[in-house]
């Protein structure tokens, strides 16, 4: 499994993220040998890791037609390129949960806003997050989906923050772990904006470079 180190470097790369949101620090910053590709480009570890992932899952469902099902919203960049990459028959539909609103803290409370369409009874399902946090969000998720007796249940997180994640389950298919920081882009947002930047980087704290407080803006 991937460890992520995270670094105090100034990343320079073509899409800065937005200054009044955070400050340019590079959170995944993998060792050569880790993939053989030039350590300070982000952007293909991230495409490199997920076509790991891909072939994991195809190795492992041979022959089936499993579900993934998506979290909403953060895990819409990371699904659709996750499912590109994979080769076996499938099926997709989406979950939409909400536990932080626009805080960067969860809020301990789990509020569906929209449910499956699809059967799940005697299915393979594979639930997609972009991250394991505190691990709320995917223990209700997983709650929910075995009432409904299906085939197989595994999840797949983008990220994973081992240190601060309360279940008591595996995450079956993990791309980075990460320290337990407030972390955005790649479809991770704040305040639902910046989910569109290509790579991921760490929300700097109030009082850091190029980054107002709560109360000053």
């Amino acid at each position: 499994m991937t460890v992520i180190r995270s670094h105090c470097d100034v990343y320079l790369q073509k899409q800065r993220p937005p200054a009044e949101y955070v400050e340019a620090l590079e959170i995944i910053r993998l060792r050569k040998r880790l993939y053989g590709i030039p350590d300070d480009d982000t952007e293909d570890q991230i495409r490199a890791r997920v076509k790991e992932l891909a072939k994991k899952i195809d190795e492992d469902y041979k022959g089936k037609v499993p579900i993934f099902i998506g979290i909403l919203n953060g895990s819409f960049i990371f699904f659709a390129d996750l499912v590109r990459e994979v080769t076996v028959d499938c099926e997709v539909d989406f979950f939409k949960l909400s536990s932080y609103g626009d805080a960067k803290i969860s809020s301990g409370q789990v509020r569906m806003l929209k449910e499956l369409n699809c059967q799940v009874t005697g299915r393979d399902i594979i639930v997609v997050e972009d991250i394991v946090d505190s691990g709320l969000s995917i223990d209700f998720i997983k709650k929910i989906i075995s009432r409904e007796n299906p085939s197989s249940l595994r999840i797949v997180s983008l990220l994973f923050k081992r240190k601060v994640a309360k279940i008591d389950f595996p995450i079956d298919y993990v791309g980075f772990e990460i320290p337990p920081d407030f972390v955005i882009g790649y479809g991770l947002d704040y305040a639902q904006k910046v989910r569109n930047l290509r790579s991921i980087y760490k929300l700097a704290s109030p009082g850091e470079q190029g980054v107002k407080s709560e109360e000053k803006r």
